[in-house]
This record gives C-alpha cells, sequence and structure tokens, in this order.
C-alpha cells in the first residue's frame, strides 16, 4: 500500500514537471480513434439486437424467388401458429403524366405478425399503428413516392392495369427499418388486387415472403420440418438471422473502421516507445541515488510500473470520453445508412478502450523500465554509466507483438489481421530504406548549403534513426489523408469520365415477347434510335461436370449468393462490343442450336468454372445442359446490357423468356418517357442516373466517415513529432547553449532548427505522395478497372503540406530550448 501511494506522489511530481505529456497525449489519442469506431458499432448492434423481431415482421420468414407451395402455410397453421404473406417487386406507379419507379409490396390480411404498422392521414402527418396493411382498391404510399409524384391522400394511381386510390400515408413498416441502402420508395397494396395489375408475368422479378410467428416451441419444432423440405431458391429467416446482409455489411464496415482507427493506435505507439526512452534517461540519476539508499530493484520497478499504470487509466478514460463525443459525429455523418434510430452506447467500449490504452502504453514502456531498475548506483559518480542496454529487436518485440494482437483483435478475422499487420509492417519498411536513402541524399548537399542550413541537415544525418522513424509515422499519416481527400476524388472523376455522354441510363426490364415490334415501333414514332431488345431466360445452376452444387463446398460469400440464386440467361450469335473473350472461341454460324454457354471471366473465377466444364441449368423445371466454350470479360462501366451466362440462339428460345434494353433517354424529356409507361403498364423502367446519385452519395458519407477517422492519425503523427522533439530535447539545449557560446546568434539556430524539420517534412511529403499515387494506380487499374491519371497537386500538397505543417509543429516545440540563456544550461550541465 505505501508503495502504492508513494507511486501517485510520484505521478503528481511527474505530470506537475510535464514530464508525462507525451504518454499521456499519445494514449488519449489512440484511445479516442478506437473508441469512436467502438461507441458508434456498439449503438448499431444494439439497433440490430433490439429490433431482430421487427427487422423479419414474424418470428420466421421463408423466403423464395418464386411462389411459395401451400404446404408451408398448411402446416404452420395445423401447428397453431399465425401466418402471413407479401410479394415485393419493383414497377412504375403512374399519376397523369408523372411516373416515378417504387418498391410495390402486397401485403395480404393479418400482416405484420411481430412489429408495429403505423400509416398517417396527410402528407407528414405522425403515423399512428394500424392492425394491418390497405383494404381491397387503396394504397398506402410513402411521403417520398406522394412527393415525387405530387400525390396527396385520396388521389388516384395507376398501377399497371388498375386505377388504385391512395388512402393513407406509409410512414413505418416493421421489416423496412433494416433496409440498408433503399433506392425506389414503397407503395404498399392489398394482395387481392395483384392479379388484377396484370404486373406479374413470367421473368419478373418478384421475392415472396411467408411469415409465421406464435409459441416459441412451435416455431422451432415448424422451423425443423421446413428445413427437412426447403427447395432450391428458398430459404429461412428467423430472428437470428435477421438481414444477415445487413449484419454482414456493418460486421465488414466494424472491421474496416477498427482497423482504420488502429492506424493511429500505431502512430501513436511510435510515439509512446519513443518518449518511455526518454523517461527512461532523465530518471536514471534519481534511480541511481535510490539505489544508493537501499531501494531495491523490485522497488524501483513497482514505483515506476504503478505510475504508468495509472498514467494509462486516466489517458484512457479520457480518451473515451472524447471517443464519445467524437462518435455522436460520426453517427450524424451516417445516420441516412444505419438502420433505425440510435440508442445510447454500452460501456464495453470503454472497457475495450482502457484495454487498449494499457496494452499500448505497458507494452512499450516495460523494456526501459526494466532497465531503470538495473541502474548501477556508480552512476551517482560517474554520470556516464547507464542503464544495461537490451537489443532492440528484444526490447521492443513485446510492443510489436502487442500492435499484431490489436490489429487481428480489431479486424475480427486472424487472417484479415495478419495481412493488415503485414501490409503495415512491410509499407514501414519500404518507407524507412526510401527515407534512409532520400537522407544519404541529403548529406551530399550540405557542402552547397551556408552555415545555418549545414548545422540542420547535420542534423537530419546526424539523428539517422530518429529522421527516419519521424518520416515513416509523418508518410503514412500523410499517405492516408492524401488517398481521402485528392485520390478519392481523383478516382471518382476517373469513374465518371469512363461514361461517354450518351450512355444509357435508363434500363427497362419485363418487356414481353408480345410487346418488342410494339416498342420498337414506339421508338421509331418517337424518332428516337431503337435499342437492342435482348433476351432474359432465368435459370438455376444445379451442377457442374455432373456434380450437384452444394453451397457448403463454397468458402466465398459471394459464391454462396450466387449459387442460392436464378441466373439470368441469354442467347445472341454476336458478340457485343463491350465483351471481348479471353479464353476459348466466340461460336460460328453453324454452332446455332448446339450446347454452347459463354460464360464472365469474374463469376467463372467466383464459381471455379473453366473452359470445357458442362453446366447443368434448371429452368423452369427443365434441365438444360451446355459446355462452356468461351469466356469473356465484360467492360460493366458501359451501362450496356451484359449477361454473365450467353447461348447461341437455337439452345434456349423454347424457354419462357421476357425482354431487357437500355437505351439514353434526355431528363428533359420526360413526357415521353411517361407515354411510353402508360402504353406499356408492365414495363419497370429503373433510372440509373438516379442510382448513381444515390450510390455516390453513400460513398460520399461513408469516406467523409473514414476522414474522420483518419484525423486521429494526424493527431497521432504531431505526437511523434512531439515525442521525438521532446526525447532529444536535452541535447538541442545543450548543443543550442554550446553553439551561442561559440558565437552563434538565436536567429541562426532558428534557421537550423527549421531547416532540420523543414527537411523532414518534405522527406515525409515525398514519401506520402509516392505511395498515394502508388496505391491510387492500384486501386484504379487492378481493383476498379479504371484508367489511371497522374495528380501532379498529390505531390504538390503532400511536399509542400508536409514541409510547412511539420516546420511550424518542430517551431511550437523547439522555441524553450532557444529562449533557455546558455550560462545557465553549462552551469547545470558541470554541477549535474
Amino acid at each position: 500500500m505505501n508503495t502504492i501511494k508513494l507511486s501517485l506522489r510520484f505521478l503528481l511530481r511527474e505530470w506537475r514537471v510535464g514530464e508525462l505529456n507525451v504518454l499521456l497525449l499519445a494514449v488519449i489519442i489512440a484511445v479516442a480513434s478506437v473508441t469512436t469506431v467502438g461507441f458508434f458499432t456498439d449503438r448499431v448492434q444494439q439497433v440490430l439486437s433490439r429490433q431482430a423481431n421487427q427487422l423479419l415482421g414474424a418470428d420466421l420468414i421463408i423466403a423464395s424467388d418464386h411462389p411459395i407451395r401451400t404446404e408451408f402455410s398448411v402446416q404452420a397453421i395445423s401447428s397453431g401458429l399465425k401466418v402471413a404473406s407479401f410479394v415485393l417487386f419493383p414497377s412504375m406507379v403512374l399519376n397523369q403524366e408523372a411516373s416515378q419507379l417504387a418498391e410495390i409490396k402486397a401485403v395480404s390480411p393479418g400482416y405484420p405478425l411481430r412489429g408495429k404498422l403505423k400509416a398517417g392521414s396527410q402528407l407528414y402527418a405522425a403515423g399512428v399503428a394500424v392492425n394491418e396493411g390497405p383494404k381491397k382498391g387503396n394504397v398506402w404510399a410513402e411521403p417520398r413516392l406522394l412527393t415525387q409524384l405530387g400525390l396527396q391522400t385520396g388521389d388516384k394511381i395507376e398501377l399497371g392495369g388498375l386505377s388504385l386510390t391512395v388512402s393513407a400515408v406509409l410512414t413505418q413498416e416493421p421489416d423496412r427499418s433494416g433496409d440498408f441502402f433503399s433506392i425506389a420508395p414503397r407503395l404498399m397494396m392489398n394482395l387481392d388486387d395483384l392479379a388484377k395489375t396484370g404486373l406479374i408475368q413470367p421473368g419478373s422479378r418478384a421475392n415472396y415472403r411467408l411469415l409465421i410467428a406464435g409459441d416459441a416451441l412451435a416455431v422451432e419444432k415448424y422451423r425443423a420440418w421446413a428445413e427437412q423440405h426447403i427447395a432450391r431458391g428458398e430459404k429461412l429467416e428467423g430472428v437470428q438471422d435477421a438481414r444477415p446482409e445487413i449484419r454482414a455489411a456493418l460486421e465488414r464496415a466494424q472491421k474496416y473502421l477498427g482497423l482504420a482507427s488502429l492506424v493511429s493506435v500505431v502512430l501513436a505507439a511510435v510515439a509512446v516507445a519513443v518518449a518511455s526512452r526518454r523517461f527512461m534517461r532523465r530518471h536514471l540519476d534519481g534511480c541511481a541515488v535510490m539505489r544508493c539508499v537501499g531501494a531495491s530493484q523490485s522497488l524501483i520497478f513497482k514505483l515506476n510500473f504503478y505510475q504508468f499504470l495509472w498514467l494509462g487509466i486516466a489517458a484512457s478514460l479520457i480518451g473515451s470520453l472524447f471517443g464519445y463525443l467524437a462518435q455522436t459525429v460520426l453517427a450524424h455523418w451516417l445516420s441516412s445508412v444505419v438502420p433505425g434510430e440510435l440508442p445510447q452506447p454500452t460501456l464495453f467500449p470503454v472497457a475495450e478502450g482502457v484495454l487498449t490504452g494499457l496494452v499500448l502504453l505497458l507494452a512499450f514502456s516495460l523494456p526501459p523500465l526494466l532497465q531503470l531498475r538495473k541502474v548501477p548506483t556508480l552512476r551517482v559518480l560517474r554520470r556516464e554509466l547507464g542503464a544495461p542496454e537490451y537489443s532492440s529487436l528484444a526490447s521492443y518485440g513485446l510492443g510489436l507483438m502487442a500492435v499484431g494482437g490489436l490489429l487481428i483483435w480489431k479486424a475480427g478475422d486472424v487472417t484479415l489481421g495478419v495481412y493488415a499487420f503485414a501490409g503495415l509492417a512491410m509499407a514501414m519498411i519500404l518507407a524507412a530504406l526510401l527515407t534512409w536513402g532520400l537522407i544519404l541524399g541529403i548529406t551530399k548537399l550540405r557542402k552547397y548549403a551556408g552555415s545555418s542550413w549545414f548545422y540542420g541537415l547535420a542534423n537530419v544525418s546526424r539523428r539517422g534513426i530518429g529522421s527516419v522513424a519521424q518520416v515513416v509515422a509523418f508518410g503514412l499519416g500523410m499517405t492516408a489523408l492524401l488517398l481521402l481527400t485528392l485520390v478519392r476524388s481523383d478516382l471518382m472523376t476517373s469513374w465518371q469520365t469512363t461514361l461517354p455522354p450518351e450512355a444509357p441510363n435508363r434500363f427497362v426490364i419485363n418487356i414481353q415477347p408480345d410487346q418488342i415490334i410494339p416498342m420498337q415501333q414506339f421508338f421509331k414514332s418517337a424518332r428516337v434510335s431503337v435499342p437492342q431488345i435482348l433476351p432474359m431466360v432465368r435459370g438455376r445452376l444445379v451442377s457442374i461436370n455432373g456434380k450437384k452444387i452444394s453451397v457448403a463446398a463454397f468458402p466465398d460469400d459471394r459464391a454462396r449468393r450466387l449459387v442460392e440464386r436464378e441466373f439470368n440467361l441469354s442467347w445472341s450469335d454476336q458478340l457485343q462490343t463491350d465483351n471481348k473473350v479471353v479464353a476459348g472461341r466466340w461460336w460460328q454460324a453453324s454452332d446455332k442450336g448446339k450446347a454452347l454457354l459463354s460464360v464472365e471471366e469474374g463469376i467463372a473465377k467466383t464459381l471455379g468454372i473453366q473452359l470445357g466444364d458442362e453446366l447443368t441449368y434448371d429452368v423452369a423445371g427443365s434441365r438444360i445442359t451446355a459446355k462452356v466454350s468461351n469466356l469473356r470479360k465484360v467492360n460493366w462501366d458501359s451501362f450496356n446490357v451484359n449477361f454473365f451466362v450467353v447461348a447461341p440462339s437455337g439452345l434456349l428460345n423454347d424457354s419462357p423468356a421476357s425482354y431487357i434494353t437500355s437505351f439514353y433517354w434526355p431528363e428533359s424529356d420526360g413526357i415521353l418517357l411517361n407515354q411510353m409507361v402508360k402504353r406499356f403498364p408492365n414495363f419497370t423502367v429503373i433510372d440509373v442516373a438516379a442510382v448513381m446519385t444515390q450510390v455516390r452519395s453513400i460513398m460520399e458519407r461513408v469516406a467523409s466517415a473514414v476522414e474522420f477517422v483518419f484525423l486521429f492519425t494526424l493527431l497521432a503523427g504531431l505526437m511523434v513529432l512531439y515525442a521525438a522533439i521532446s526525447a532529444t530535447q536535452d541535447e538541442r539545449i545543450f548543443e543550442n547553449a554550446v553553439m551561442r557560446t561559440l558565437g552563434a546568434s538565436r536567429r541562426q539556430l532558428l534557421a537550423a532548427q527549421l531547416t532540420e524539420f523543414v527537411s523532414i517534412g518534405v522527406l515525409s511529403g515525398f514519401v506520402a505522395a509516392l505511395g498515394a499515387s502508388g496505391a491510387s494506380y492500384v486501386l484504379s487499374t487492378r481493383i476498379l478497372n479504371l484508367p489511371f491519371h497522374f495528380n501532379p497537386w498529390i505531390w504538390v500538397a503532400g511536399i509542400v503540406l508536409g514541409g510547412v505543417g511539420i516546420a511550424f509543429a518542430g517551431w511550437l516545440g523547439i522555441r524553450k530550448t532557444l529562449n533557455q540563456p546558455p550560462l545557465l544550461t553549462i552551469r547545470s550541465a558541470i554541477n549535474g
């Protein structure tokens, strides 16, 4: 107990003299970064947990891409369970000359079985809870749809071949709160009216849901029965499976935001390591005196260890407070893409932050503390004696292992964490080697510089290891910021410029075979270029080379999703202009009707399909087997209609098919487009421009959130500089005193010091610009398949901002050394 009290007294003394400022600020920044992300993801997870039943609207759901067999509802009713159902599909809604794509939800009586359905009497009025959906002949519309079509309650809308009355404003659906990215507004109708609209045709994209609710035990028994009767295209969704794509997306976002926050942790670790060594060197004399008056090695270690322990707890709690405040900003930026209202976070992120702070501080401070306890007593008489030195690898192996463990923990995946740690280590090694080479180049420039510049450049070379550490730390931080500002803008611009001015901005699906000629005539009469209309057949992949498809055999999530759903197949005798055969050959005229297939190379790689494989598809109950004769590379950015799998004409022609097309339609010519929708009410017109705008908006918000997290990286980088300046402050004070004694002016010394910091800043900016340019090239050409455009402003921003910013920060740190009287410094050194 006395040891603990004494350590607290020592901690207060160190705090008053400012010895622990760097350590305190570094840990606060690291913990604030981690807890900002932790608090935000904790709030999102609470939403998903609390609204699990509401995300389903039931206790159990059977989902299918085709009408659900009646045996499922019969079995549920006989088991004493409640049932309801709905059909979800996209369609155009008309109001006189105006039209709008909407998500139509046709619900049965009794919907929903769980949660609350709310509707209002007029636009923007507060909704009230209701027991079931709209009556026959009525629809409920979301405010967004009413605003876009200029509707009010009581007005009529046209849906397919049916006229319906807007009787209420839809304000809440229990199973809509998990709709992560909702493009089209919702229109709810009665299921009994669906057949009269004529909108559900062969090949229509519709999703069917059977909702089941009741006693928990009865639901589990029913689930066990249903699992034995589920067929292809059908799946069960329970409370524990609620919106799995939402959970997966949020968990993945949590992983990458967590890794982004750990970049600041890594940089803070550098600051802690530098500051800990300075703490050790400045306390050698005090520990030597304590050894002389009888203090044991164990006591010295405990006193210093407890100081760092109290410091770590205090800094972690302060960092958690800043993290809580910062996450409110992050939650506000992402509020439009987060399901539901966010509750207050739990205290778990605080525990996470405290653990991170303590691991970070103690892992990098233990080696210097272990050295302090072994300081020789003879140092009281011979100050050149220091503590025994450990090898750098052995001393900081614990710290490196701690950082690696934090990366794996926050990534939530061992493989991802190991890759992140290895990638970060490789980037730091390459940056260090490059920096070392640049420093060697600087040494050759000294002979051409004046006295002040010579002395500043000499300091960079003389403190080689320290300079490399600072440049690497700042280079990584500035690389992240450049990537998230200038490079992000470049990639967005490159993506937009890949589209020609008249690239297709409208897609039309659900075109029936007998509507092809009337549609072509409509385009001709409108004096618009007739677009290419392509057939589309829905088919499910059931086997590859005679081996039945098993979802469990595919470890990749995307592969499992692909084999679970139906494919859009097509036929064509001509290779489209935005397609290129990369393996095999395109078919000839003699191949018409043969059992051949052309597969897009990306999906072939995902599913392990190779040239010559035989694929079997279930098309409307019939099995079609064909051989893969070629693989194609598709330019999806063309926004033309394209398919993963294409056959020669004659193979699929007898299968039930709908048709699809894409074309460019001027935004100013909306009346003619509405006339087309009115003439062909079953058409679903998708405005790609609106989708692109929505996606771009989401990208901007997410990028802003990641940018916000990387602000901690910048602060951590500044802490590295401040720690490095503080670590050499005693040396700088003594050097400045000697130089002042020899006749150097304060102005000359300031110029020399600023030269050193400008050099470090320019080197950091150079490393950052090189890293950002390299990352931009890889992202453009290897991942996003965009043309790479060299941006000179990356280099200007990196080098100029690095030089000016670090020079300014360095000047703030060295003012004390320049103001110290030389005589006082020399007397202090002589007197020890």
